[in-house]
């Protein structure tokens, strides 16, 4: 498949200066890149494995690249300079409204392709330090994630929300493990997909104590922040968790350039869904990469080329979210 290099990415004037960039090999063939997040989570490990399925069955080459999170993705892509990125659908309205971390910029650039998975937000301490409740975060040294992912925007506000006052420390997610584990941090409040690896292996070394909302404290930031939505890790996801663990979450989506070409996003959308095996060999948060979930899409208009797959696959498409361009 040979793809025309100015309707990859909505102009290339950033390219000299951005990796993320369609760069053009010597037989004329192009690198679709994937923006993804920083190591320690899910986006990195899933983009990985996406862009390698990609590949074999869209037949353009992908690769998926690390970045700071959902923020700096949909920047990126209003930017040209990233075809393809993953956020919250939090992030992305955000975005599209130019509220919160836009700032009265609305990035209306993006597209979205498909559902990927619910990102509970989980806050978590050693048992050592027996906090017994995200109260118990005031004045504690705590890892929310880097400033431009979903983590970094939300906590500081929900912690404000909260009426708790925590020394916030913004670093990638593999290094606020890390740093628990040495004592430099004292918790962590995370939004990762299940199961969050850093968070798995640190619990095998450090049994960790897995904070929950109170009922008020999950009514007060769903009446501030209503694109949230109850969310579960269940029991066993985590050496340390016997029971369900009850939070509030977003839905991931894959989003790209308006100015894709349509049968690039056809293909890569097809491609997700008809093997689907193969993603959850990706990572088992892949379990919820399903067309039925494009309902957790309530504003981002579709791709055209990502429409098409729905609409051969029989999944309802609501009338706003049909791109007018």
């Amino acid at each position: 498949m040979q793809l025309n290099r100015r309707s990859v990415v909505a102009g290339l004037a950033g390219a000299a200066l951005s990796p993320f960039a369609v760069v053009a090999a010597e037989n004329q063939s192009e690198t679709v890149f994937i923006a993804t997040a920083s190591p320690g989570g899910v986006y990195y490990p899933y983009g990985q494995g996406l862009a390698a399925l990609l590949t074999k069955y869209v037949e353009v080459p992908f690769t998926a690249q690390g970045t700071q999170g959902t923020v700096a993705n949909v920047r990126l892509i209003e930017q040209g300079a990233a075809t393809i990125g993953m956020t919250t659908m939090g992030i992305a309205l955000q975005g599209w409204n130019g509220t919160g971390w836009a700032d009265g910029t609305k990035y209306r650039a993006m597209r979205a392709l498909f559902p990927m998975y619910d990102t509970p937000f989980q806050f978590v301490a050693p048992k050592r330090l027996h906090l017994g409740s995200i109260d118990g975060f005031a004045g504690k040294r705590i890892g929310v994630g880097p400033t431009a992912a979903t983590g970094g925007t939300y906590f500081p506000e929900i912690f404000k929300a909260l009426g708790i006052e925590a020394d916030l420390h913004y670093t990638a997610y593999e290094a606020i493990f890390q740093q628990i584990a040495v004592g430099a941090l004292d918790g962590a409040a995370v939004s990762l997909g299940i199961p969050a690896p850093e968070v798995a292996a640190l619990d095998a070394k450090e049994p960790l104590d897995f904070l929950q909302f109170s009922p008020e404290q999950a009514a007060l930031i769903r009446s501030r922040f209503p694109e949230f939505s109850p969310s579960v890790i269940p029991a066993g996801a985590y050496p340390s968790l016997p029971a369900d663990y009850h939070t509030l979450g977003l839905y991931n989506f894959a989003i790209i350039g308006r100015d894709a070409p349509d049968d690039l996003a056809y293909r890569i959308v097809k491609a997700v869904f008809e093997h689907h095996d193969e993603m959850l060999a990706v990572h088992p948060a892949a379990k919820e990469t399903l067309a039925a979930n494009l309902d957790r899409d309530t504003f981002l208009p579709l791709h055209p080329g990502a429409a098409r797959y729905y609409r051969e696959a029989g999944v309802a498409i609501p009338a706003n979210l049909v791109a007018t361009n």
